[in-house]
């Protein structure tokens, strides 16, 4: 019930004043973005590849105005991959990009966006790493597979995000599944209407499950995005009835949630990924990470009666 009341208020200038400036909610940011900087976030790469695990990097933001913002964004994700160029980590770290951040809803928002994210893409291939796209609200998809697309012409490896809550998706996996790509199903976290969307839970776990079951039967290369304990095991399940080799699909989670399911996965030989974000515009995500789970919030607001 209280998941369309955060994502609502994600987009409320009012109360990202109000939750910023507690004085409790940087440390328990901290739990879920490590850091702001390139340079805050090297020793947390550093240890979670140490430790077998594999990672994908999203500089946070999304809320671009300007042109100006949209290339600083573009920069930031250039940044990062010369210090993993440095550090040699390409093959175990990818980077998440958002296409609003490069700048999908100015004027001419579509080219702005491809012209922007093309070369983090390019830079990417070539310490041997890929891309993934992430998906975002209902009304920038189309514009973002379109971009994949595009993308996928010169950078095949160039992944993108489908979220289990949309009817359209069924449609969207099965088109992706037979082109061999990269996709990260995840169950959604966007506030969208009964129009577009499944809003009962037990609705979207069924419905992740048919469009899992759809990728493994692909030919592409899925990506499990979910953190529940039953869909994992499902997915391994699935990924047995299709004849997948551990190689061949891969766990992810976000930082700062079940880490000890990231070791255990990673142990038994699965690819596991672990979603890490840094930076300094990290209020939207932060909601969002609220949202999908009710104990992100009990953590929070427990966190806040404590320090009261």
């Amino acid at each position: 019930m209280l998941g369309p009341v955060i994502l609502a208020a994600s987009r409320s200038d009012r109360m990202r004043r109000l939750i910023s400036a507690a004085p409790v909610t940087k440390q328990v940011v901290d739990r879920f973005i490590p850091g702001e900087t390139v340079t805050d976030i090297v020793p947390i790469v550093e240890d979670l590849t140490a430790k077998g695990l594999e990672l994908t990097m999203d500089v946070v933001g999304e809320d671009i105005t300007t042109p100006e913002q949209a290339a600083a964004a573009r920069d930031a994700y250039l940044e990062l991959i010369g210090r993993l160029k440095e550090l040699e980590l390409g093959e175990r770290v990818e980077m998440s990009v958002k296409l609003s951040m490069f700048g999908q809803a100015l004027e001419g928002g579509h080219e702005l966006a491809l012209a922007n994210v093309r070369p983090v893409v390019e830079a990417a291939a070539a310490i041997g790493t890929t891309v993934t796209l992430d998906a975002e609200d209902h009304t920038t998809l189309d514009s973002m597979f379109a971009i994949h697309e595009e993308l996928r012409k010169d950078f095949p490896q160039t992944g993108c995000v489908i979220q289990a809550y949309l009817f359209r998706t069924e449609a969207d996996a099965r088109r992706l599944a037979d082109a061999g790509s990269r996709v990260r199903l995840v169950k959604g976290a966007y506030k969208e209407p009964a129009e577009v969307a499944y809003q009962q839970k037990h609705e979207i776990d069924k419905a992740y499950v048919r469009i899992l079951r759809t990728l493994m039967e692909g030919e592409g290369y899925p990506m499990i995005g979910s953190h529940d304990p039953r869909l994992i095991s499902i997915a391994q399940e699935l990924a047995h009835q299709a004849g997948r080799k551990l190689d061949e699909y891969e766990f992810q989670m976000l930082y700062g949630i079940r880490g000890d399911e990231h070791l255990r996965l990673a142990a038994e030989g699965h690819r596991m990924r672990v979603y890490t974000a840094y930076g300094t515009d990290w209020y939207g995500y932060f909601m969002r990470r609220l949202a999908e789970k009710p104990a992100n919030l009990r953590f929070f607001l427990r966190s806040m009666v404590s320090k009261g």
